[in-house]
């Protein structure tokens, strides 16, 4: 049997704000355990919660972005469970009334060996707060909690579930990670769980159209855990279905250890936190004029940027959709043909997305920490294209520009002169050697001039080895055809 995976994320955003969503507690990470906890995150008894309005105008901020609905009248609910890091017994939340509803999200991912541009829509994304942690570590067989965290504000981000691999999920939820860091409304550090992804699997036989049973993997901090996560929680509901069971409806964790998903609850529908508006907290209201302000100080958006790249700088829409994948990337590349000229502006893409976005993978580094710098690679692409240095002896070049790691701007000039790669351009050098090659060559010379044309690759060849590599090629192609014409 054929199966299709259905895969919706959830994925929690930390917002930020320099205090928790409804006391003025810290949200700066790294303190000692409950030392940031007022009465109001203790749920001590007369306490009333105020909303922070930063974590409100973060949230439109988004909402803005992704062309969603921004409401303007939205609900805070009380969503009812136990857990020992819950001190009130309750997670303030938003249920309802949401206050960003629908919104797009778009990437480019790579499928069955092509790069595709794809767009999922989002359900909705609603503001709450976070709960404590439990520590199980270094306390003698016991747990502790830590109510550091206990209302720290969230955005919760929610998809339709229309991915269909792991792959589109994580190139998903790193256009989101991307997104969201390039608003400043959240910083992005997924290892202090600013950024964390909760997974909805489901499969169904092809064709079908009613949703199988979904399993949710809880609280992956990882793109990486992600992936795996996903690929063992198909496999695994697959075999089941395969052997005669069934899948039952349950929020999973992720062993990271033993690569394996493991049950941790009974999956709960909304019915079971029996949801009802918070008598604490009025209906936030958003008049259009908030809205406004915040659309006026919104930083230029990667889909009017992309389109941008495309109108300014004559590049391909995959392009332009890779360069804008984060503000960093864009700001490098602007900066890059800002040196290099307009007319550089697709050599400039072409270097970003493959020789510079290679080294930095092989590196596990970010634009912003790559040891060339724009200045430097402008001046690499100035070189080749006026003839100084082949592309093979440019990507030799960047190479050494990026063990050297020197601050110099011209820093490429100086490994061409001392490696001597400049290019041999000199015309009548270059009919000297192609003359020579000719004659060295009958064969190869007969079998071009009798119609086989893949015959004068052979003969560039030998005319760039003569040449050690410095010979310009496409003179020497110039010359070779003209020359075996007479």
């Amino acid at each position: 049997m054929q199966w299709e995976v259905v895969i919706g994320l959830e994925n929690h955003v930390q917002l930020t704000t320099n205090s928790k969503i409804f006391s003025g507690s810290s949200i700066q990470f790294g303190a000692e355990p409950n030392t940031q906890a007022s009465p109001v995150d203790l749920a001590l008894p007369g306490v009333l919660p105020v909303l922070n309005r930063g974590a409100v105008e973060r949230a439109i901020r988004f909402g803005l972005a992704v062309g969603a609905k921004i409401a303007p009248r939205s609900v805070f609910a009380r969503k009812n469970y136990f857990y020992p890091d819950l001190p009130k017994g309750y997670q303030i939340s938003q249920f309802e009334d949401p206050v960003v509803q629908g919104g797009t999200i778009s990437f480019a991912y790579e499928k069955d060996g092509k790069m595709v541009t794809r767009t999922v829509n989002l359900t909705r994304a609603h503001l709450e707060e976070d709960a404590g942690k439990s520590l199980h570590e270094d306390y003698a067989g016991m747990s502790g909690i830590d109510l550091n965290r206990a209302g720290t504000p969230l955005l919760e981000i929610v998809s339709e579930p229309e991915m269909r691999s792991a792959n589109e999920a994580v190139a998903y939820a790193k256009a989101l990670h991307s997104l969201v860091m390039w608003l400043g409304v959240c910083d992005g550090n997924m290892q202090e769980g600013s950024f964390r992804c909760d997974v909805n699997v489901s499969v169904r036989p092809s064709g079908q159209k009613e949703f199988g049973t979904r399993c949710e993997i809880k609280n992956l901090n990882s793109f990486r855990f992600m992936e795996e996560a996903i690929h063992y929680e198909v496999r695994r509901q697959i075999e089941l279905i395969e052997d005669g069971g069934k899948v039952i409806q349950a929020t999973r964790l992720w062993d990271p250890d033993k690569k394996e998903t493991r049950s941790m609850r009974t999956k709960e529908d909304a019915q079971d936190y029996r949801y009802f508006p918070d008598p604490d907290l009025p209906p936030l209201m958003i008049a259009q004029d908030w809205i406004d302000r915040i659309k006026a100080d919104m930083p230029e958006l990667p889909a009017a940027m992309r389109e941008r790249f495309i109108k300014d700088y004559g590049l391909p829409e995959y392009d332009a959709l890779i360069l804008t994948s984060s503000q960093d990337m864009a700001n490098y590349y602007e900066a890059v043909v800002a040196k290099a000229g307009k007319e550089n502006a697709k050599a400039a893409a072409n270097w970003m997305m493959g020789d510079v976005s290679s080294a930095l993978n092989r590196a596990d580094l970010g634009i912003v920490d790559s040891p060339v710098e724009a200045s430097q690679l402008a001046v690499l692409l100035k070189r080749i294209v006026d003839g100084t240095i082949s592309n093979n002896a440019a990507k030799k070049v960047f190479s050494l520009m990026w063990d050297e790691k020197s601050g110099d701007e011209h820093l490429a000039d100086a490994i061409i002169d001392r490696e001597g790669l400049k290019q041999i351009s000199d015309t009548g050098a270059i009919e000297a050697i192609v003359d020579e090659v000719i004659a060295n060559n009958a064969k190869s010379v007969e079998q071009y001039r009798a119609g086989k044309e893949a015959a004068i690759n052979a003969l560039i060849g030998q005319c760039m080895k003569a040449s050690k590599g410095k010979a310009n090629p496409a003179q020497v192609t110039e010359l070779l055809k003209k020359k075996l014409a007479g």
